[in-house]
């Protein structure tokens, strides 16, 4: 009855949270004189607190609406170009200037690990100027009715072998965080059956490939517990009156607690930090706003495809050790002979260790040298190697680069590979 609980709880404090913001407004009016004074802002600052901490976040918007190509701004559009109960496939469209050639297809594959895909909205941006961009836009689960079936570990794997076929020839894939174990998958299943829409590369960052290389605390938390201990205290039934009445699954509320309780001393003094400028009226609130708009908006992952991949990536290591199943058929990692692989890793990652995902470059061992690298991108931890500054400046043209590199429309030559930082061997 937990997730019942929690529903009304919030429902339970919609009356205080609607009150609370209507003052809010009238302490932070300029015109009331009393907006002005330090008592006036710390009134409207703790009832901004409190209807920030009792409210449920929506999904946010992407919000680009242009880019940089060359010299010159073009607008964006966002368009459904694909759609499935548990996925839409989001397209980026530019108004590319005609005299320009053909950009990358690049299909980012965001993680279904309880934050929505605009958590790669940094992700998307850096890639805009130099790419066509398509990304998985996953469905709330408890948006989706039974009557649409369940969603599992072989689901995911065959949607993005179904998005594969439908961008076509020469698409390149980046997978970020829990998506490398399923993109790989599909990827060994593509290359075993000779298809020719396999990717023309493969990029992996910051992926749980194999989880007993440098484990954190989320990897000893699978250890430490069986899966029954996981499907008896996290797995809960979705509450009336959503869409998705009793689909079982992952709530997003725990995820989020899990990601919050890991840097809590941080999330605290962040939160201590935007108060007290909201009290002086200084500082950027804007940037803490925004920041937690996105960190707190959470979606619920189906039961079955949350049990299977802490079974089969942080319990079994089922992919490293050649024991992950599709459909009935092992994953032969070795199948893949014509991907080029990239992995990216962040230093200081506390959720995917460094070397977990440079294991993809173990046990994918027929693809050849020339057509895989591996970056280690000092100074940043598990968000940095998709997003901000460094992302921006170091990692994503490596990425551009790569992917160049290794189109199937062209031949290219050889690019070194990259071990650590601006290093090459």
């Amino acid at each position: 009855m937990f997730y019942q609980l929690y529903e009304l709880n919030h429902a339970a404090m919609a009356p205080f949270r609607a009150a609370a913001d209507i003052m809010r407004f009238a302490y932070a009016n300029p015109l009331n004189p009393f907006s002005h004074t330090p008592l006036g802002r710390t009134m409207a600052a703790s009832l901004e607190m409190f209807e920030r901490t009792t409210r449920r976040y929506g999904k946010p918007e992407f919000g680009l609406k242009q880019t940089a190509i060359g010299d010159r701004m073009v607008s964006v559009r966002e368009e459904i170009v694909w759609s499935r109960p548990f996925c839409n496939l989001l397209h980026f469209a530019r108004s590319v200037p005609a005299a320009r050639g053909n950009d990358p297809r690049i299909l980012i594959v965001a993680p279904m690990s309880g934050h929505y895909a605009t958590l790669l909205r940094g992700t998307v941006e850096a890639l805009l100027p130099s790419a066509d961009v398509y990304i998985t836009d996953w469905i709330d689960a408890r948006m989706v009715p039974m009557t649409e079936g369940t969603f599992d570990f072989d689901d995911y794997v065959d949607y993005v072998i179904e998005m594969l076929h439908f961008l076509g020839h020469d698409t390149h894939v980046i997978a970020v965080c829990q998506p490398s174990v399923p993109v790989l998958a599909a990827a060994a299943v593509m290359e075993e059956a000779n298809d020719p829409l396999s990717p023309a590369s493969m990029t992996l960052m910051g992926g749980p490939i194999d989880t007993r290389i440098n484990p954190t605390a989320v990897n000893k938390l699978a250890q430490e517990r069986s899966l029954q201990w996981f499907s008896d205290n996290v797995i809960m039934n979705v509450p009336w009156p959503q869409p998705g009445f009793m689909r079982p699954v992952y709530p997003g509320f725990l995820q989020l607690s899990g990601f919050m309780s890991m840097n809590l001393d941080r999330h605290l003094v962040a939160h201590k930090e935007f108060f007290m400028h909201l009290v002086k009226n200084d500082g950027e609130p804007e940037k803490h706003r925004d920041f937690y708009d996105e960190y707190l908006a959470v979606m619920d992952l189906t039961a079955e495809f949350y049990l299977q991949t802490v079974e089969q990536v942080f319990i079994r290591h089922s992919l490293p050790k050649g024991e992950l199943m599709h459909r009935g058929k092992r994953v032969d990692p070795a199948a893949i002979r014509k991907v080029a692989l990239l992995t990216v890793e962040g230093e200081n990652d506390d959720i995917s260790g460094v070397g977990q995902t440079k294991a993809a470059q173990t046990i994918c061992v027929n693809i050849p040298e020339d057509m895989r690298m591996h970056y280690l991108q000092p100074d940043v931890g598990h968000y940095g190697v998709f997003n901000g500054s460094r992302f921006r400046r170091e990692i994503a043209p490596r990425i551009l680069d790569f992917v160049r590199q290794h189109s199937r429309s062209a031949v290219k030559p050889p690019v070194p590979r990259v071990i650590k930082g601006g290093r090459t061997a």
